[in-house]
């Protein structure tokens, strides 16, 4: 599931810089381990004793990702296809009690920041020693999954193994190669299979939002807003994770013990304001046309989809973590946005619940029981992983403020045309107006606010903190 991505550049002392920096002393963020935890870091790894480094495995990340969770493998097999996906195992580097597995649970997932992320796990460790790093033999988490014809899971299999990635490639390269038809086999299918996975989740009713990246430039001491859309790559590479997903759920669910990644249906109030969100950014969605359907229909490419699909990533804020053991299963069990069971368990270095996730699926394909230290974790787990994603929601809020914040610095007193598309009901001289152009979004105050129509604005205050508009 996707989250905001914002991107700045520019030298450290420079104001936008300086003020994300202000912001990690701010918000108390950790930006150095116990040194009882980076002892742990030298701890020797628990090795598995099944060698899978004759597969070919490749990485497919940003350019300068060095933390990579995933590697992959893709063939065919008969009228079908074979995934394979290996996964960091963290699990072998990381000893349940020790000081370094206490501090993941502080820390519970990687701070994403503009400028740089706060990590999950020392650097040593997530861009190091349990990276799948092009030529490192390392332990991982192999799954293999076995699809038909039309791209449909037939047979599951996960277990621990010594992998050995051939190649780091990055999204732009890969879209190159498969556009060109210049790809070899293992990685011409990511298209083939992203794409049967693509049709097979719009029959089920699912949706992946495609977020592209902001980036905000300094040029002449002033700041410009740009996105950067994704490849087609992008996209068919999440599928590849979301089938990893789907399929642990389903394990999970069939062993009767797991931890899954559940989100209920929006309620009508949040997809209300995304209605006046698109209309205010000039999108046209009749009643008729479902959410699924509008999203699939934008192009990132385009600023005012891009600035739209930046927005909907607010139905996916209900989105939590449910466990159950001994065959309880909870009342629910899908993720709204997948239409399925799923779970997190692709991302180890960088979200502390998908090593639990991993460690279930182990145990229910190998018919064993789930390991004490993962029991032992349940009733904390879900209030962590909720802890967590609200830190990583205040950092996400903060920095958006700083950087719209930066982006209209000099432009106090101008006028703008925005659209209400929130008026708080207790209080209805206060709301939330989203401009047309930059795609910036600010609370208003005054009176009769006309919630879902334009109107003219003046920005009344930019940095530091959120910026604020009133009825010109």
């Amino acid at each position: 599931m996707p989250r905001r991505h914002i991107r700045v550049t520019g030298a450290p002392e420079a104001p936008l810089r300086a003020a994300l920096t202000a912001l990690r002393t701010e918000l108390g963020v950790p930006e150095t381990y116990p040194p009882g935890a980076m002892a742990d870091v030298g701890t020797p790894p628990v090795l598995p004793s099944y060698d899978a480094t004759d597969i070919p495995l490749f990485t497919i990340d940003p350019p300068t990702s060095t933390d990579l969770d995933q590697a992959m493998h893709l063939s065919r097999r008969g009228s079908g296809y074979r995934v394979r996906y290996a996964i960091a195992d963290v699990a072998a580097f990381v000893v349940p009690g020790s000081a370094l597995d206490q501090e993941t649970h502080r820390r519970v997932m990687t701070l994403y920041f503009p400028d740089e992320k706060v990590p999950l796990h020392p650097t040593p460790l997530s861009e190091g020693a349990a990276s799948l790093l092009p030529d490192q033999v390392c332990p991982a988490a192999l799954w293999t999954i076995d699809l038909d014809a039309e791209g449909r899971t037939e047979a599951v299999d996960v277990r621990r193994a010594l992998v050995r990635s051939r190649a780091k490639l990055d999204y732009e390269g890969v879209q190159k190669e498969i556009s060109a038809k210049t790809a070899e086999e293992p990685l011409a299918l990511l298209e083939v299979i992203g794409r049967l996975r693509e049709e097979l989740e719009v029959e089920r009713g699912g949706i992946s939002l495609k977020v592209p990246e902001q980036e905000i430039v300094e040029r002449d001491g002033t700041y410009e807003l740009t996105y950067r859309a994704g490849t087609p790559a992008d996209g068919w590479n999440a599928q590849i994770s979301l089938l990893t997903g789907m399929a642990a759920a389903d394990l999970m669910l069939a062993y009767g013990t797991g931890v899954l990644r559940t989100l209920p249906a929006a309620p009508d109030g949040a997809v209300g304001r995304l209605r006046r969100t698109a209309h205010a950014l000039h999108i046209d969605w009749p009643h008729h046309v479902s959410y699924a359907a509008l999203v699939r229909s934008l192009d990132p490419r385009v600023p005012h989809h891009a600035a739209f699909l930046q927005e909907c990533t607010t139905l996916l804020r209900g989105a939590g973590y449910t466990v159950f053991r001994d065959g309880v299963l909870p009342d629910i069990t899908t993720h709204s946005a997948v239409a399925a069971p799923y779970a997190h368990c692709t991302a180890p270095l960088r979200r502390l619940a998908d090593r639990y996730a991993s460690e279930i699926c182990l145990a229910a394909v190998a018919g064993e029981p789930v390991p004490d230290w993962v029991l032992a974790a349940f009733d904390q787990l879900p209030r962590e992983m909720a802890e967590g994603g609200r830190r990583a929601g205040a950092v996400e809020r903060a920095c958006v403020d700083i950087v719209e914040g930066a982006l209209l610095k000099d432009r106090v007193g101008e006028v703008f045309d925005g659209c209400v598309v929130e008026v708080e009901e207790r209080r209805p001289t206060v709301g939330v107006v989203q401009l047309e152009s930059p795609a910036v979004i600010g609370r208003i105050e005054g009176a009769g606010l006309p919630l879902g129509e334009r109107l003219r604005v003046r920005l009344t205050q930019a940095g530091p903190g959120p910026v604020r508009f009133e009825r010109a």
